[in-house]
């Protein structure tokens, strides 16, 4: 009986209720979520939308010169938090060492109910569209792609963290592949001719709101940092190369795009991607753009639950009342109840859009102002730390503070009100969802910020 008593011990921590995750990711995984995150469906329709709204080539392409520039200067700040106060918890860590833990509950509470579980529905969906395309079920086809894409990221993900990294570097791989096929397909066209600026353009600050939509995500990856082989200091190499790459190609498709259609014919058509595909190689070109569209929205949804999930547990680890979703399986090395919780939601509102096929719109709508709100907390929190814990030790520094931060900050609260401005009533859910985390601190009570 004696020699049992280690491995009863040893099982019993395998999965505990407060316990830090271990080192385990490598710097080629963090780039390749990283990548992942950011390059997801968004870029397929965008470009239109920029090209509609710019009105000229290169406002165009310098809007997405700029976009890359201002996600790099935010990343920038995001490392140096996230190299100093490593954790699952993310900008929610960051968030509550700065404002204390009840903005911090509500962020996460937020991004519990509607940011993270909105963004896996909303791209599971973008996968079934795609594959219905390809491989068609029916009238309930999209929502029963959509379904088996929440589940299958979420188990691959609850399985353990090398699945769930491991299809994530393939899955970006094919997203990368995909990009490039558009960008040379692009340029092996006749350029397009020349075509008058479409009307009403120059506003730059809605383009501007487009393009760092497709930039979007970056911030995600300062949730695996407590994970990380690598020193602490060069998740701001990793952030800046991974933005670099993806600035790159996106320039690249814009670039490839504006030649295949010439402005005028991106902003006339929704599918651009699919368009210079369809010229290029017929409709076989057509329907391989679906597949790719798919996969960039299955790698953009599976890094979303790898990141969502650790969240969820930094929460349960906070508030008592939901510690259950603070327990961490070492067997796995993953946030096992936290990402059942997550997947759950999402799945529950996949079948909610599924009897309300325009809830994409919708959904990005009272999502948006919430996720800008909590990122210009995120950047202020930069220069509260900054003052209140000057001796912790930071090994790594944002260059040109504090223009940098400022600049980052300026931009989302600029981003904050345009989102507000431009949407309807959708932007009262969030609020409401805002509201119903208010009224649960009235009977739960955050715990303190942990000492690391």
């Amino acid at each position: 009986m004696g020699d049992r008593l280690p491995r009863l011990s040893e099982d019993a921590r395998r999965v505990t209720p407060a316990a830090a995750p271990r080192r385990t990711l490598r710097a080629s995984d963090v780039f390749a979520l990283t990548v992942g995150i950011v390059i997801g469906a968004g870029i397929f329709r965008t470009p239109a939308l920029v090209a509609g709204v710019a009105g000229d080539a290169t406002t165009m392409i310098l809007a997405w010169i700029a976009g890359g520039v201002l996600s790099i200067i935010g990343a920038l700040c995001y490392a140096e938090m996230a190299a100093a106060w490593p954790h699952m918890g993310g900008d929610y860590h960051f968030i509550g060492r700065a404002f204390g833990q009840r903005i911090a509950f509500l962020y996460a509470w937020a991004r519990l109910a509607v940011i993270q579980t909105g963004s896996l529905a909303l791209l599971s969906f973008i996968v079934g569209d795609y594959l219905q395309v390809l491989l068609p079920l029916g009238a309930a086809g999209p929502a029963i792609w959509a379904g088996i894409a929440v589940v299958a990221v979420s188990a691959v993900n609850w399985l353990g963290v090398r699945w769930g990294t491991e299809a994530q570097r393939w899955l970006t791989l094919a997203e990368v592949i995909g990009l490039i096929a558009i960008i040379v397909a692009g340029f092996a066209l006749a350029p397009a001719d020349a075509a008058p600026a479409a009307p009403g353009g120059g506003a730059l600050g809605l383009v501007m709101v487009f393009v760092l939509l497709s930039y979007g995500g970056w911030s995600e990856a300062v949730y695996v940092s407590a994970e990380m082989k690598d020193p602490p200091r060069r998740i701001a190499a990793i952030l800046c190369a991974a933005l670099a790459l993806v600035t790159a190609l996106y320039v690249l498709v814009n670039l490839a795009l504006l030649n295949g259609l010439g402005i005028a014919g991106m902003a006339g058509t929704d599918a651009v991607a699919a368009e210079v595909m369809r010229r290029a190689f017929g409709p076989t070109g057509a329907a391989a753009i679906s597949a790719v569209v798919a996969v960039a929205a299955l790698t953009s949804a599976n890094a979303t639950a790898i990141v969502g999930g650790r969240t969820a547990c930094a929460l349960g680890q906070r508030v008592r009342p939901l510690r259950w979703l603070g327990r961490w399986d070492h067997r796995r090395d993953t946030p096992g109840n936290g990402l059942i919780a997550q997947g759950a939601i999402a799945l529950l509102l996949v079948v909610l859009g599924g009897f309300a096929r325009d809830g994409f719109r919708v959904a990005v709508e009272y999502t948006a102002p919430v996720f800008w709100l909590f990122l210009l907390l995120a950047g202020l929190s930069l220069f509260v730390l900054r003052r209140t814990e000057p001796a912790r030790p930071r090994p790594f520094r944002v260059p040109l503070y504090p223009v940098l931060p400022a600049i980052f900050c300026t931009t989302t609260a600029y981003l904050l009100w345009s989102s507000l401005a431009y949407t309807g009533w959708g932007a009262l859910a969030g609020v409401a969802v805002l509201g119903v985390g208010a009224l649960l601190l009235l009977v739960v009570t955050p715990g303190d910020a942990q000492a690391d």
